[in-house]
């Protein structure tokens, strides 16, 4: 069996009407392990995500990230050419996705529920900012403006100041939600072979991903107070100075780490029973306290010191890295996580998927060109003569 055969997707076709971040991150997922991925673009400038930046040897970092391994169909889809080529197309489609403004994919008759109805094995997603019904339906949405509807901005950054997610965390759950979904489908149809219809919408996404603090809030009564670096709700937990003046980070999850952390990295393991820091709630309670306890113990110290002791006491704990030390991190690098894919533009640096399967190496494929695939697409339709791009 060859390598393309044993990949866990192979033999799926994906159809992907897609834009921006999540959608085509979800159909990114599903090419890494062997999925059919055909993404269909705007003829012209393609997709807008193309533009967002020109870093990578002129290419947009975000598309590169999230386009690898597919076929550019480029297609208007509102024309009687593109239904046209649709029409010839969903009947081949295991799954299908779209991300259109809010209402355009009913109107055109390509929402989940229109076509599992006229393809009854397909799997359709419906992916939205606020999801189907309610007062926030047909409101467009982006990454940032969901942070903030969703509380998160509250919870995140300084007691000063609220700060967004340096990443685009509410693109990415959603994308990682449509995957679950997929996956979920695909192995309901062989068991019912039945496809199915569903809708992942970012708001709901964020809604899972804030569900810690919004319990919090209800259950005591108050909101997390936003605590920068430092955990809101453990301590110690966070960033420490050290003798040569680097910072380290560590944590404390339970009393047999704090006991360690005591008598083995600060040298006083008394202090494990004094009564302002003998348990986590007492710890928060005398946090300034505890912290510049252990900086003073800390200044004898460097950094690298620091962090062979709390190796030594198995407690976890971390540098503060920049992406640019990020790059060149040994653990990365000695795992051969980071590849290089072709793009239109030349290779470009990519990391290998999270998921590792022993024997079975993922897609690692180009990034397309705008349309590069849609003649040798029209071909396999038999409509290279009666559309064009």
């Amino acid at each position: 069996m060859d390598q393309q055969t044993r990949l866990p997707l192979s033999g799926i076709t994906v159809i992907s009407l897609e834009q921006a971040i999540a959608a085509p991150l979800a159909s990114r997922h599903l090419a890494d392990w062997g999925a059919r991925v055909i993404k269909i673009e705007r003829p012209g400038k393609g997709d807008f995500c193309r533009d967002y930046d020109y870093v990578m040897n002129g290419m947009s970092s975000q598309f590169a990230w999230t386009n690898r391994s597919k076929e550019s169909l480029a297609l208007d889809v509102k024309s009687e050419e593109g239904q046209r080529v649709l029409d010839a197309l969903l009947p081949q489609a295991d799954v299908f996705l779209q991300n259109l403004a809010p209402g355009a994919a009913k109107r055109l008759g390509l929402d989940a529920a229109t076509l599992v109805e006229r393809f009854p094995r397909l799997i359709a997603c419906d992916i939205s900012g606020y999801g189907s019904g309610g007062p926030y339906s047909e409101k467009k949405a982006y990454d940032l403006l969901v942070q903030c509807e969703a509380g998160f901005l509250s919870v995140n950054g300084t007691q000063e100041a609220p700060a967004k997610c340096g990443i685009a965390v509410v693109d990415t759950a959603t994308g990682m939600y449509i995957v679950n979904g997929v996956l979920m489908a695909l192995f309901n149809r062989e068991r019912t072979g039945k496809g199915m219809a569903f809708e992942v919408s970012l708001f709901d996404s964020m809604t899972e991903w804030m569900s810690y603090p919004a319990y919090y809030t209800e259950g005591a009564g108050k909101p997390l107070v936003r605590t920068g670096t430092r955990h809101a709700t453990i301590a110690p937990y966070g960033p420490f100075r050290c003798g040569d003046g680097r910072v380290v980070f560590f944590g404390i999850q339970n009393a047999r780490e704090w006991d360690a952390l005591c008598a083995r990295v600060l040298d006083d393991a008394a202090l494990a029973a004094d009564p302002r820091f003998c348990t986590n709630p007492q710890r928060m309670q005398n946090r300034d306290a505890l912290e510049a306890l252990i900086e003073q113990k800390f200044e004898k110290y460097s950094a690298e010191q620091v962090l062979q002791r709390l190796d030594a006491a198995a407690i976890a704990n971390a540098n503060m890295n920049t992406v640019e030390t990020f790059l060149e991190h040994p653990q990365l690098h000695a795992r051969h996580r980071v590849q290089k894919v072709g793009s239109p533009n030349g290779p470009l640096t990519s990391f290998l998927p999270a998921i590792t399967i022993p024997g079975v190496t993922p897609v690692m494929g180009d990034i397309p060109a705008v349309g590069e695939h849609t003649e040798a697409i029209l071909g396999e339709l038999g409509l290279r003569q009666k559309v064009s791009s």
